[in-house]
């Protein structure tokens, strides 16, 4: 057993950041039928062969990786469309594996995107130990008083990750501010990345959750285990009293990631339903496939007239493109005729 030393170097990643790990623990050689999701481990970087070469830590900040640094992540599941794959169930004897996500969310890679740089390796060190215990981030969730929700939803929802969710509702949550509305951000399923709700911080939220506070560091994971987490993070939002929750699932909800969860859970109190997509194909197969009707679509399939019009000819539902300032009064109106309505 390593014990954790003040002089020793640890990267602590953005998925440790609900824990309080810095304050000391020990590092124990577990054997991998010992295994599971979430728990911390201790890990050397053994090689960094492309663009990929940076960590999110507890703070959000990204930081330079060096080969031969050591970082604490969490042991987790990953299965994105548009870039890599991979979950710690891979392992091998060698217990070689990567980080699948800048986050810290750490595995052995199963596919990766031709478009994206290699993954960086890893090799285990071993376990987080504290009075010598296996510490998971489930041991650090903050689990709040039970409430019924009944928070106003702007509903954000992808045909696929990279589709614009959180920039989307980056300026949604802006407006809301400037509105004078209290807003809470959430992102309820997808891969641990903290600069995701921080962006919607940012932008003027009040209070910012997602899976990582509930213990999660993605939402792959069986059904039960992730509407208990589910329901955390909609007692963490109920708990604020916020006027107005601008609230992200993650990839697709047709994806592992339990996003159809989540929406069926709050969908009594959406007021308006945001669909981002890469194209007007991909609103068609959502709509189809997940029997879904949003109240407008944006991303880049509504970056042009073309693909505007493609949509209503293919969907019959509106689209205009967010991020175009001259559609910021249309965005404003809509928004205060839904909330009006829900009073």
């Amino acid at each position: 057993m390593k014990k954790h030393q003040n002089l020793t170097r640890y990267i602590f990643t953005s998925v440790t950041r609900i824990a309080d790990l810095e304050e000391g623990f020990d590092v124990k050689d577990l054997p991998s039928n010992r295994w599971a999701t979430g728990d911390y481990v201790v890990c050397k970087i053994e090689r960094i062969s492309g663009k990929i070469n940076t960590a999110e830590i507890s703070s959000g900040r990204m930081m330079s990786l060096l080969e031969g640094d050591i970082i604490v992540g969490a042991l987790g599941i990953r299965h994105a469309t548009l870039e890599a794959t991979g979950s710690w169930k891979e392992v091998g004897r060698d217990k070689n594996m990567h980080m699948l996500t800048s986050a810290g969310l750490l595995g052995k890679l199963t596919s990766r995107s031709s478009f994206i740089s290699p993954l960086i390796e890893i090799s285990y060190m071993g376990h987080v130990f504290q009075s010598n215990v296996k510490s998971t981030m489930t041991d650090f969730v903050k689990y709040y008083e039970t409430r019924k929700f009944n928070i106003p939803v702007i509903l954000f929802v992808g045909s696929s990750m990279s589709a614009g969710k959180t920039t989307s509702a980056r300026i949604v949550a802006h407006q809301l501010k400037m509105m004078n509305y209290t807003v809470a951000g959430a992102k309820l399923s997808g891969a641990g990345r903290y600069r995701d709700i921080l962006s919607i911080k940012d932008a003027g939220a009040d209070h910012i959750f997602d899976f990582v506070d509930a213990g999660l560091p993605s939402t792959i994971c069986k059904k039960e285990k992730y509407r208990q987490a589910l329901y955390n993070m909609l007692n963490m939002i109920s708990s604020t009293q916020s006027d107005v929750a601008v609230i992200e699932i993650g990839a697709s909800p047709m994806e592992p990631y339990n996003g159809d969860l989540a929406i069926e859970a709050i969908k009594d109190h959406v007021i308006l339903t945001v669909l981002c997509a890469s194209d007007p194909y991909a609103v068609l197969g959502v709509m189809k496939s997940f029997n879904i009707t949003p109240t407008i679509v944006t991303g880049p399939a509504a970056n042009t007239i073309g693909g505007i019009e493609l949509i209503d000819k293919l969907c019959k539902v509106h689209a205009f493109n967010l991020i175009d300032r001259k559609n910021i009064p249309k965005l404003r109106a809509l928004l205060k005729d839904r909330i009006k309505n829900n009073n």
